[in-house]
């Protein structure tokens, strides 16, 4: 099922990707005011799925629309892998992190931090670039893309991975697949 505005067209993937920002900000709240670290690896492990199947659609169909239509777009893409690359760097951190030590919170305040920067850069200055540049029904068409290649993507961050459009498209599945049934096969929470 597609969602829909009011009047009928799908949302558009500059929508999608502001409701996933909200999404994480609001997990890093929940994961910093429960006391339980059984809660907390949970709420953790779900916060790092959801980075990863955002920050992997970006990549493989957001990125190269900025590259097209944005001014100096291939440069602010580069930027932006280079903040991915730093937040997959944290979240493998907190992936190893136990829940109940006293590093776990501190790096949920590092991922936040670099998260709050990264989303500020999007939706302050690239999110209406891509508005200006791209008419409304091509974002809807991107927007589904996005939400098709969150279903496929990988759910744990890999330091090593290309932030790369042709790896996402091509590796990126399989690397996805092997994820979630990691996740099932552990009772890992991924959303």
């Amino acid at each position: 099922m597609t969602d829909t505005t009011t009047d009928g067209r799908g949302t558009d993937v500059v929508d999608i990707l502001t409701a996933d920002h909200r999404d994480m900000l609001e997990l890093i709240g929940r994961i910093k005011e429960t006391p339980e670290a059984d809660r907390r690896r949970d709420l953790a492990d779900t916060l790092i799925a959801e980075v990863m199947r955002h920050a992997v659609a970006e990549e493989m169909y957001v990125y190269p629309a900025v590259e097209e239509h944005v001014p100096n777009g291939a440069e602010e893409v580069e930027h932006d892998k280079k903040e991915h690359d730093e937040i997959v760097q944290v979240m493998k951190r907190l992936e190893d992190a136990d829940a109940s030590g006293p590093g776990f919170l501190e790096l949920v305040g590092e991922l936040e931090a670099q998260l709050r920067h990264h989303i500020d850069d999007e939706e302050s200055d690239q999110f209406p670039k891509l508005r200006a540049g791209i008419p409304a029904d091509q974002l809807v068409d991107l927007g589904e893309k996005v939400q098709t290649a969150k279903k496929l993507a990988p759910t744990r961050p890999h330091p090593h991975a290309p932030h790369s459009e042709l790896f996402h498209k091509t590796v990126g599945p399989g690397v996805g697949m092997i994820d979630r049934l990691r996740d099932k096969l552990t009772g890992r929470r991924t959303g």
